[in-house]
C-alpha cells in the first residue's frame, strides 16, 4: 500500500552532513537532527499518509490518529513538511517526549510554517526577557499558546498582564505558570470587564499572581453582576475572594457545602450572609467545616449561629487557634470572669498578641494558670506535629 520515498530519504540523509550557516538568533542552537522517521508517500490519499505518519512517529493507534486528522487541519503529502517542523522545535531545545505531547495536543503544528507561525512568537518573548528554557517550558506545557495571533492575542494579552504586574520578569513567570493566559481569547475581555467594574490594580495583580484560573471562566460577566447584587464591591479584596469561590467551586460541590451548613442549623439566608461577610467560608473543605462546627457545638456546647454571624472562625486552625483559645474562654466563663452574653467568637478572630493581652495577661491573679492552660494545648499540637513528622 505504501512505499518508501527514495528522493525524500536521500534528501534527509544528505541533510545529516550538509553544512549549515551560523544563525545569529540567540534562541537557536544546533543539535542532532531527529532520528530517521518512517518515510512513506501516497500523494493521492493524503489522509492515509497523515494517519500513517502519526502512527509511526508518535505511537498513535489508528483510531486516534484518524481522529486527530479529522479534528484538526493537518495536511501534508510527504514527510518533508512535518519532519522540518520537528527539526525546527528540536533545534530550539524541545525533547522527544515534549514534542510528542505537543503534537498530540496540537497536531496542526505538523503542517504549519514554523518560521512564520512560531518563530515571531518566540522572538517576542525573548525580547521581554524570557530565556530559551522559559519558552520551551511554556510551549511544551501548553502548545495552544502558539495557536493565537501574535498581534491580536499574544502581544495585547502580555501588555495587559504587564500593566498590573509592572515587571517583565513577573509577567513572564505569571504566563509560564498560567499558560492559558495566552491560550484563550476571553482572558483579555474578562480582565477588562473587571477593570471596568472597579477592580483595583493591586487586586488584579493578586488575581494574576495567585489565582489566574479565574480569568478562564466564560461566566465572568454573569458572576460579576451576581456578586454585585449580593453586595460585594469590586474594588474590595473580599470581591476577589468571592469571585475565586464562585469560579473554582462547581455547582455540585457548592450545593454540598450549603447542605453541610444547613445540617448545623443555618438557613439559606444565614449562609448567604456568612458568604457576604467572609467568602473564605465557602472555600473551606466540607471536612474542615464539619470539624470546626462539631467541636464548637458538640464539645463546647456553643451555638452554631454564633459562627454564622462571624464566619471567619471557620478559617481558623482548629488545633492551633480554636482549641487552645477555647480552653481559656471556658475557664473564664466558669469562673465568672467573662460575661455570659459576651461574644463567643471575638477571642478567635484576633491576633495572638491581642488574645494574650485581653484574655490572659489582664487577669493578673489567674494569668499564670491561664497561660499554662493555653500553652498546654499549644504544646499538645506541637507534640503531635513532631510525632507526625518522625
Amino acid at each position: 500500500m505504501f512505499k518508501f520515498n527514495r528522493r525524500t530519504l536521500i534528501y534527509y540523509l544528505n541533510g545529516l552532513t550538509s553544512p549549515q550557516s551560523p544563525n545569529p538568533n540567540p534562541f537557536q542552537h544546533y543539535s542532532l537532527p531527529f532520528s530517521l522517521h518512517y518515510f512513506c508517500t501516497k500523494t493521492s490519499d493524503s489522509p492515509s499518509f497523515v494517519v500513517s505518519y502519526l502512527i509511526h512517529n508518535f505511537g498513535c493507534t489508528p483510531q486516534f490518529a484518524s481522529k486527530l486528522f479529522s479534528s484538526y487541519n493537518v495536511r501534508f503529502n510527504t514527510a518533508h513538511k512535518p519532519d522540518s517542523v520537528l527539526t525546527f522545535f528540536r533545534n530550539y531545545g524541545f525533547s522527544d517526549s515534549q514534542l510528542r505531547y505537543m503534537i498530540l495536543k496540537a497536531p496542526w503544528l505538523l503542517s504549519c510554517d514554523p518560521n512564520t507561525r512560531v518563530l515571531p512568537k518566540f522572538q517576542f518573548l525573548l525580547s521581554k526577557g524570557a530565556s530559551t528554557s522559559d519558552i520551551v517550558n511554556l510551549v511544551s506545557k501548553s502548545p495552544l499558546v502558539l495557536a493565537g495571533s501574535l498581534e491580536n492575542l499574544l502581544v495585547p494579552t502580555y501588555e495587559l498582564v504587564y500593566r498590573f504586574l509592572q515587571s517583565h520578569h513577573d509577567t513572564i513567570a505569571c504566563v509560564i505558570r498560567n499558560s492559558h493566559l495566552f491560550g484563550q481569547s476571553n482572558v483579555s475581555s474578562n480582565i477588562r470587564l473587571l477593570v471596568e467594574n472597579g477592580m483595583t490594580d493591586p487586586n488584579m495583580a493578586r488575581l494574576l499572581r495567585d489565582w489566574s484560573q479565574v480569568f478562564r471562566t466564560r461566566d465572568i460577566p454573569m458572576l460579576v453582576e451576581e456578586l454585585k447584587d449580593l453586595g460585594f464591591n469590586p474594588s474590595k479584596a473580599s470581591f476577589v475572594i468571592a469571585l475565586l469561590a464562585k469560579t473554582t467551586i462547581n455547582k455540585t460541590l457548592w450545593k454540598e457545602k450549603v447542605d453541610t451548613f444547613k445540617k448545623w442549623g443555618w438557613s439559606d439566608e444565614d449562609i448567604a450572609e456568612a458568604f457576604r461577610k467572609d467568602p473564605h467560608c465557602m472555600l473551606k473543605s466540607i471536612d474542615k467545616i464539619n470539624l470546626v462546627m462539631n467541636f464548637w457545638v458538640n464539645q463546647l456546647g456553643w451555638d452554631a449561629m454564633a459562627i454564622a454571624k462571624v464566619p471567619r472562625v471557620i478559617s481558623c486552625s482548629l488545633q492551633k487557634t480554636i482549641i487552645p483559645r477555647a480552653s481559656v474562654v471556658q475557664y473564664l466563663l466558669k469562673k465568672g470572669l467573662r460575661k455570659k452574653n459576651a461574644s463567643l467568637t471575638t477571642p478567635f478572630v484576633m491576633t495572638d498578641k491581642s488574645f494574650l493581652n485581653t484574655y490572659i495577661i489582664r487577669f493578673k491573679e489567674e494569668s499564670s494558670y491561664l497561660l499554662k492552660l493555653y500553652e498546654e494545648k499549644l504544646n499538645l499540637v506541637h507534640t503531635r506535629d513532631k510525632i507526625g513528622m518522625s
